[in-house]
């Protein structure tokens, strides 16, 4: 991806050491990132944080959306609600590879509880990199939407 991707980044409680890490990343990797909050490990709820991700992903406020919380269900249901986001949830690097790939997700989350710091990085970097295919798979994303 070039450095004047946008990235829209966000979490809850238990995702916010996982976002400003994620977030002094992408930065330095010269990402412009702008990010939709928590900004304390204080208990919130996660549809205030993903829903504004979502919004600036669907608007083309942002090309990208970071999304994370402990399982990072909770920011997935949330994110999916919007008509024009593929949120996918990721847990291995290969999964965020084929979430863009097959399924052009424009928003990856996230389980903080699950991954390693390492491996979070890992993911959104192979995730931003990774190209959609198109083809057949474009058919088929072109049926998701209600």
């Amino acid at each position: 991806m070039s450095s004047t991707t946008k990235i829209a980044i966000g979490a809850d409680h238990a995702g916010f050491e996982y976002k400003e890490m994620l977030k002094e990343m992408l930065t330095g990797l010269a990402y412009e990132v702008k990010d939709y909050g928590t900004h304390s490990a204080a208990s919130v709820d996660y549809p205030d944080f993903a829903h504004p991700v979502a919004e600036a992903v669907e608007s083309n406020a942002s090309d990208f959306g970071v999304l994370v919380c402990g399982s990072a269900n909770g920011v997935a249901i949330t994110a999916n609600k919007h008509q024009q986001i593929r949120a996918a949830i990721c847990w291995a690097k290969e999964i965020a590879a084929l979430a863009r790939q097959h399924n052009n997700a424009n928003v990856i989350c996230v389980p903080a509880r699950f991954v390693s710091e390492d491996l979070a990085k890992e993911m959104v970097q192979t995730f931003l990199n990774t190209a959609f295919e198109g083809g057949r798979h474009g058919d088929r994303v072109e049926k998701i939407a209600c």
